[in-house]
């Protein structure tokens, strides 16, 4: 199997992953802007997720252009981060509908955090299997995001029952640290 076929079927899943998310949307009861205030935590929740989904996504599809061969192990690979990910509409709802309580934002953070391990897994397998190729070594040599971002998931899930706020900032900061595409991927490419 190439791996074409392995990031349409992840695109297609992620694809629905933010269709379920936001068909948890109901339309409000009344009919003006202070209806729409009482989705506020849902909406602010949505916003984590969707960006999250898309970073994802985007260093998903980075990660996968650089795969020369493909495997089962790969492939399951693959499946546990999706797995994962599929998991986030579920920890959004709940999020969103307790307005941010303690153990709801808990498992929110802890399914990134495994998301995170699972990517993790995932691209060191694709490097071990092209230990042969320099440029893709070099590229994923230095992976202070994917090293901090789990550190900080973790923390955020903790932090979770002393005050959603601090769960909150904690995760915004991994959003701004990955928002900008890891660009280490994008020079490899280019350089072949």
């Amino acid at each position: 199997m190439k791996a074409n076929r392995m990031e349409a079927f992840s695109d297609g899943v992620l694809a629905i992953i933010i269709t379920i998310m936001v068909l948890e949307f109901k339309v409000p009861e009344g009919h003006n802007w202070e209806a729409l205030i009482g989705l506020g935590p849902k909406l602010l929740s949505y916003i984590f997720s969707f960006v999250y989904v898309g970073i994802y996504w985007n260093n998903h599809h980075h990660l996968l252009h650089m795969v020369r061969t493909m495997n089962g192990r790969l492939m399951w690979l693959n499946l546990l981060l999706l797995f994962w990910l599929s998991l986030v509409p579920f920890t959004t709802a709940w999020m969103g509908e307790s307005h941010f309580e303690a153990t709801p934002t808990a498992l929110y953070g802890l399914i990134l955090l495994l998301a995170a391990f699972s990517y993790w897994l995932l691209q060191r397998t694709i490097s071990n299997q092209h230990a042969g190729d320099s440029s893709f070594v070099v590229a994923l040599g230095k992976d202070w995001k994917g090293k901090l971002s789990p550190l900080l998931y973790l923390v955020a899930a903790l932090s979770a029952y002393v005050s959603p706020w601090i769960s909150g900032f904690f995760f915004v900061l991994v959003a701004v640290i990955w928002f900008v595409p890891d660009q280490r991927i994008a020079h490899a490419l280019r350089d072949r």
